[in-house]
C-alpha cells in the first residue's frame, strides 16, 4: 500500500470515527434516561464494528484491540445478555473517550499513543460477566416488537452460549456472511440515520478557495451592473441582467454548502453537562431546541467556544444542588434549555436556566468591593445595569477558585468574541426562577447586506444586521430638532433621546471635502449597539448593496472603528464600519448608560442640571414650566369642538376621547381664572396607553437651562419655583394635578 493511498484511508478513517462516536456518546445518553431502543442500541454496536474493521485493514493494531473489548460487551448487551446500569454508561464513555484520545494522537502525530488502557480494558472485561435483571434489556427497551426472542439468562453455572459455525469453504464472502448471522435481525434500509449515508465530504480549503472566488465574482458582477446601467445597448443590459441572476444564484448555493445546522455545535454538550453534574453532585436534564437551524462554517467555529463556556458557567453557578432546589421547592432535576431561530436575518441563540438565577445584591457588594462602581452608583442601577457586570474583566461572585469557576475569565471573553463577528449577548435574570442568556449573531460574514454612505468625501459600508431606521432632516428641522443634553448631541426620535455621533469628527475626516452640515439637511442613521440606539449623522447615504467582506491586514486590527473592508463597483476600496467599536470610541453608549445613572441621582439631590422646559401661562400672570419629556404632543383644538361627558370637558382625539383637565382650577392662586381663549391650547400627556390634556392660557416658549430650584413651596400643584430666563417661574406638578383631576388615572393605567 503506498503512502499516498494509506494517509487517504487514515483520513477518511479519522473523519467516520470523530462523527461516529459523537453519535455514541449521545446514544449512551439516551440508553441512561431509558430513552432507547432496538435501532440505539444496533447503532452503537455498529459504530465500534466499523472503527475496529477500519483500523484493522491499515494495519492500526492497538485501535483495533481496543476496539475489540468494547464491541464484545456492547453485543452482549445489544442481544439481551447483559443489563445496563450507571457503572456500565460511566465505563462506556470512557472508554469513548480513551478511542477519540488514540484517534487524536493518530491526527496529530501519526501514532496511536503511549497511553495503557490496560484498566479500562480489565473493567470492560470484568462487566461482561454481569448477570442481567429481570426484565432484560430486550424488554425494557421493547427490543424486536414484531418478533418475540428467547433471552438468554447466563448464571455462575451456565454454559457459555454456542459460537456462531462459520464456513471453511474458501470464499471471499465467509467473512462477511458471519457477522450478519448474529443479529436477530436487520433493520430496514436506514434513511440518513449518518450524514455520510446521504452526503459527500469536501474538503474545507476547498470550500473556502470556492467561496472566495464566488466572492470575487460577486464584485465583478458589481461592476458590470454598475457600468451597464448607463448604457442604452438593450443585448448589454439583458447579458448583464442574466450574468446578475446566475451570479446571484451560484452566490446562494455556494452559501448553502458553507452552512451547517447548529446541531453540529450542541453534538458535544449532553457529554459536558453530563459530566459536569456528576462531578458536581448535580442533576440537570438539557432540552435542545432548534438543532436544525443552519449558520455558515465560520460563524459555527466562532461561537463554539464561547457556548461551550456558557453551558459550563450554567451547569456550575444557575443550577442549584438537589437539597438546595428541595429547599427551594423545586424538582431535584434542574432544566437547562438551549434554543435557537432565524429571525430578522439574524440567528437567535437562547441559554435558559430554572436555576436560582442572578443575586443582584451579591454583584453589586463585588462591584463595590473592586471599585468598579461607587456605594452611590450601586444604590441607583437598574436591573440591566448589574447584570451587565458579570461582563467585565476579572469579575467573578464565586466564594472560591475551582477548576471550572472563581478566577474571572471568561464571560468578558464570550461578550468579546460575539461581538467581534457583529454579534450581541444579553441577559436577564429573575431571583428564584433562573437566567436567560440571549444572543443574536450574523447569518454569515463573508457575504452581507449594507448600507453605503459617504463622509468627508470617503464612502463606507455599514452592516445592515446593525441598521433600525434611516433620518433625514431638513435645516430648519435640524436646527431646531438637535440639542445638547449634558454636553453632547442628541435628537428626540418620537419621544426617544436619541445620542448623536458625527462620523466625520470620529474619524477625523475633511469636512471640506463634503461641506459642513451648518445650514445643510442632516442625515441620520439610526443604529443599535450593546442594545442601545445611537444616530450616526454623515454627509450622503447612497444605497443598499451586497458587499464582500475582505479582512484587515495586521497593521489595522488594533483600529476598532472598522470591521474589514470591501471592493465597491468602480474598483475602489471602501472600509466597513464596527458600529459597537465606532459607539465605543465616541463613547455614545458609555454615555447612555452613565447619563441614566447620573441622571437619577441628580433628580434625587435636585442640583443643577441642564433640561429641555415647556413654558406656558396657566392663568392670569401665572408664569409656568414643565420638562418637554412629560410632553406627547401640543395641540390646539376650537371651542366648538370641546364637549362634556357628565362633568368632565372632553374632546375627540385621534379616535379616542380626551378628558380635559383646566390646570387653572387646580392651582391655589386667587388671580387664576378659567382660560375661554379660542383655540384651546393643549398639553397632551400621556402614560402606558391612555391620555389627558391639560388646557393652558398661553403656549409661550421651548428652552433649555441650567434648572436651579430656588425655592420649595406647600401648594398643591407646585413642586417649587426656579428663574427661567431672568424670571420667577413655578414648576408645575403634572402628576399631583391629574391625580386630583382624576383619581383613577394611574391605577387604570397601572392595569393596561
Amino acid at each position: 500500500m503506498n503512502d499516498n493511498l494509506q494517509q487517504q484511508l487514515i483520513k477518511d478513517l479519522l473523519i467516520e470515527s470523530f462523527e461516529g462516536l459523537d453519535i455514541f456518546d449521545r446514544e449512551m445518553l439516551a440508553l441512561e434516561k431509558g430513552e432507547g431502543n432496538a435501532e440505539t442500541l444496533n447503532n452503537v454496536f455498529r459504530i465500534i464494528h466499523t472503527i475496529k474493521g477500519s483500523s484493522g485493514c491499515i494495519g492500526l493494531g492497538k485501535i483495533e484491540s481496543v476496539t475489540h473489548v468494547g464491541e464484545s460487551l456492547l453485543s452482549l448487551l445489544r442481544d439481551g445478555k447483559l443489563a445496563f446500569g450507571q457503572e456500565m454508561i460511566r465505563a462506556l464513555l470512557e472508554y469513548s473517550d480513551a478511542l477519540k484520545a488514540m484517534l487524536r494522537s493518530l491526527e496529530q502525530t501519526g501514532t496511536q499513543g503511549d497511553a495503557d488502557y490496560s484498566t479500562l480494558l480489565q473493567k470492560l472485561q470484568s462487566l461482561q460477566n454481569i448477570a442481567p435483571a429481570t426484565p432484560a434489556p430486550a424488554a425494557v427497551f421493547g427490543l424486536f416488537e414484531d418478533e418475540p426472542v428467547a433471552v438468554l439468562q447466563p448464571g455462575p453455572s451456565a454454559e457459555p452460549a454456542p459460537k456462531p459455525v462459520v464456513s471453511t469453504v474458501p470464499v471471499v464472502e465467509t467473512a462477511i456472511v458471519p457477522e450478519k448471522a448474529v443479529v436477530e435481525k436487520e433493520p430496514a434500509a436506514r434513511s440518513g440515520t449518518f450524514i455520510s449515508d446521504t452526503a459527500i465530504r469536501v474538503d474545507v480549503g476547498q470550500l473556502d478557495k470556492l467561496m472566495n472566488l464566488v466572492g470575487e465574482l460577486v464584485l465583478a458582477r458589481n461592476q458590470i451592473v454598475q457600468f451597464t446601467a448607463q448604457s442604452q445597448e438593450p443585448t448589454l443590459l439583458n447579458a448583464a441582467q442574466r450574468i446578475n441572476t446566475i451570479t446571484t444564484e451560484l452566490q446562494e448555493n455556494v452559501m448553502k454548502t458553507r452552512m451547517q445546522p447548529i446541531g453540529n455545535v450542541w453534538a458535544k454538550f449532553p457529554r459536558i453537562v453530563h459530566d459536569m453534574a456528576h462531578d458536581l453532585g448535580k442533576k440537570v436534564e438539557l432540552v435542545m431546541e432548534g438543532k436544525e437551524t443552519d449558520l455558515d462554517r465560520t460563524i459555527i467555529e466562532a461561537i463554539k467556544d464561547p457556548l461551550t463556556h456558557l453551558i459550563r458557567n450554567a451547569v456550575d453557578h444557575g443550577i442549584e444542588t438537589p437539597a438546595a432546589r428541595r429547599a427551594a421547592g423545586k424538582p431535584e432535576q434542574g432544566t437547562l434549555t438551549l434554543r435557537a431561530f432565524h429571525e430578522g436575518g439574524q440567528v437567535n441563540i437562547e441559554i435558559l436556566d430554572n436555576g436560582h438565577g442572578i443575586d443582584i445584591a451579591k454583584v453589586k457588594e463585588k462591584a463595590i468591593q473592586r471599585s468598579v462602581v461607587t456605594p452611590d452608583q450601586a444604590a441607583t442601577m437598574t436591573d440591566r445595569e448589574v447584570f451587565n457586570l458579570i461582563f467585565l474583566p476579572g469579575f467573578s461572585t464565586a466564594e472560591k477558585v475551582t477548576n471550572v469557576s472563581g478566577r474571572g475569565v471568561g464571560m468578558d471573553v464570550v461578550k468579546t468574541n460575539i461581538e467581534k463577528i457583529g454579534g450581541s449577548v444579553d441577559v436577564l435574570s429573575e431571583a428564584g426562577q433562573g437566567t436567560t442568556l440571549k444572543i443574536k449573531i450574523p447569518l454569515t460574514l463573508a457575504i452581507i447586506p449594507a448600507l453605503i454612505v459617504t463622509s468627508g468625501g470617503e464612502r463606507f459600508a455599514i452592516p445592515q444586521v446593525s441598521l433600525l431606521e434611516l433620518v433625514r432632516l431638513e435645516a430648519e428641522q435640524a436646527r431646531k430638532g438637535i440639542e445638547m443634553l449634558y454636553g453632547a448631541p442628541i435628537y428626540r426620535l418620537r419621544g426617544l433621546l436619541l445620542p448623536l455621533a458625527y462620523l466625520n469628527r470620529e474619524l477625523k475626516l475633511d469636512v471640506s471635502a463634503a461641506g459642513s452640515t451648518d445650514g445643510n439637511p442632516v442625515n441620520i442613521v439610526v443604529l443599535q449597539a450593546d442594545g442601545r440606539q445611537f444616530g450616526m449623522v454623515v454627509d450622503e447615504i447612497n444605497d443598499t448593496e451586497e458587499i464582500v467582506v475582505k479582512p484587515l491586514g495586521k497593521q489595522l486590527k488594533s483600529i476598532t472603528c472598522f470591521a474589514g473592508a470591501t471592493i465597491m463597483g468602480d474598483g475602489k476600496v471602501a472600509l466597513i464600519l464596527d458600529v459597537m467599536g465606532l459607539a465605543q470610541h465616541a463613547n455614545v453608549v458609555a454615555e447612555v448608560r452613565d447619563r441614566a445613572v447620573a441622571g437619577k441621582t441628580k433628580a434625587a439631590e435636585k442640583v443643577d442640571e441642564r433640561q429641555t422646559l415647556l413654558l406656558f401661562n396657566a392663568g392670569q400672570n401665572s408664569r409656568m414650566a414643565i420638562p418637554l419629556s412629560m410632553v406627547a404632543r401640543l395641540e390646539e383644538f376650537p371651542r366648538s369642538q370641546v364637549e362634556r361627558s357628565g362633568n368632565q370637558e372632553v374632546v375627540q382625539y385621534r379616535g379616542q376621547i380626551l378628558p380635559l383637565i383646566q390646570i387653572a382650577n387646580y392651582l391655589p392662586n386667587a388671580t387664576a381664572t378659567r382660560s375661554e381663549a379660542d383655540p384651546v391650547q393643549v398639553v397632551v400627556y400621556s402614560e402606558a396607553g391612555r391620555s389627558v390634556g391639560l388646557v393652558v392660557s398661553k403656549i409661550n416658549d421651548i428652552v433649555q437651562e441650567v434648572l436651579a430650584v430656588k425655592r420649595s413651596t406647600g401648594r398643591d400643584g407646585i413642586l417649587g419655583s426656579a428663574v427661567v430666563q431672568d424670571k420667577v417661574t413655578d414648576l408645575l406638578d403634572v402628576i399631583g394635578i391629574i391625580r386630583t383631576a382624576d383619581p383613577g388615572f394611574y391605577d387604570e393605567t397601572t392595569k393596561i
